[in-house]
């Protein structure tokens, strides 16, 4: 019955697998996160539509849907990196198809009276370096929008709030690095391909009818949304399968202390490899360390509930966005 009305579970796995989860995961897991990530993009769609509407327009737009994650920081900051590079690679791409017009034009005018025989006209690698600078998001909701005039970008400033947004992707690096460590050169083709496991991609058709295109929202998406909202389900899956990696290994610890069966002996655990089958003991995340980890990440901050203590106002409590 899941298998049937699943439409990502490869993706899942293959996401699930990157976020560390070695041992393939039963079908009602995945199918479980694919409900949890598709009732999130109707939430968002949602939320976008009626912003939207706020200010008279039907198409909803790249800065509606960055808004809905706007307290996130440190996941709005690997966006803004994500839709940088996008551009870059598509100003490469533009100035690759037109470079064997700029090589001409650029030889026609050193021949040329305009440009001196020293060379002081700029050369085609300048040019190209300048068009392929990677360009900084701008959101019209951040403080430097306020004002007409741009504040000057220093190069360390914006290196320091790198590392200071950047520090969850650091730590998925260096968990990435400890796994690809070990592995030999077929495993790490393997872990290169899941890597580009995705919901969106050469997949549009079927993502706008999973998300559900046409139904929470009129407007046609744009590639930059669809991309936006490939990059953010792909953070989705990867944030609930960690999350429930933590309640799975804390209930492992609790069980090997003698919490559930405390009796049984302990083996000498011999070294496994990365596509080995799973050894004794050693089982997949299941459906109630995932319903877990949904439930924490959709806790409250004590600010927001102390603001309703003492009164008799109704506690509404909406989606919140993983």
């Amino acid at each position: 019955m899941a298998d049937k009305q699943q439409k990502y579970r490869q993706e899942i796995q293959q996401m699930m697998f990157v976020s560390g989860e070695p041992v393939e995961p039963s079908p009602e897991t995945t199918a479980m996160i694919e409900e949890i990530v598709r009732q999130q993009v109707i939430e968002m769609l949602r939320n976008c539509t009626e912003l939207a509407a706020r200010r008279g327009a039907r198409a909803i737009t790249i800065n509606d849907l960055i808004f809905q994650i706007r307290d996130d920081a440190p996941k709005v900051s690997r966006l803004r990196t994500f839709l940088s590079w996008k551009d870059v690679r598509k100003s490469a791409k533009d100035s690759d198809e037109k470079g064997g017009d700029a090589d001409l034009g650029v030889a026609d005018d050193a021949g040329g009276a305009g440009v001196m025989p020293g060379g002081a006209g700029p050369s085609v690698e300048e040019a190209a370096k300048k068009n392929n600078k990677k360009a900084k998001v701008k959101l019209p909701w951040e403080p430097s929008s306020y004002y007409s005039q741009e504040v000057p970008e220093c190069d360390e400033d914006e290196d320091e709030e790198e590392e200071e947004m950047n520090s969850i992707t650091i730590a998925r690096l260096q968990k990435a690095d400890d796994r690809t460590r070990v592995m030999t050169r077929e495993e790490y083709v393997t872990w290169s391909e899941y890597r580009q496991a995705s919901f969106t991609y050469r997949k549009g058709k079927r993502f706008r009818e999973w998300a559900g295109f046409g139904v929470v929202t009129d407007s046609k998406p744009s590639d930059d949304i669809v991309d936006i909202l490939g990059f953010l389900t792909f953070e989705m899956v990867q944030t609930l399968t960690e999350e429930a990696i933590k309640i799975k290994e804390h209930e492992d610890l609790w069980k090997e202390r003698g919490g559930e069966n405390g009796g049984v002996s302990k083996k000498r655990k011999l070294a496994q490899g990365l596509f080995d089958p799973p050894s004794e003991g050693k089982t997949p995340v299941e459906t109630r360390h995932i319903q877990e980890a949904f439930r924490r990440l959709q806790s409250r901050p004590k600010k927001s509930r102390a603001m309703l203590n003492g009164s008799r106002l109704p506690r509404h409590t909406s989606l919140k966005l993983i």
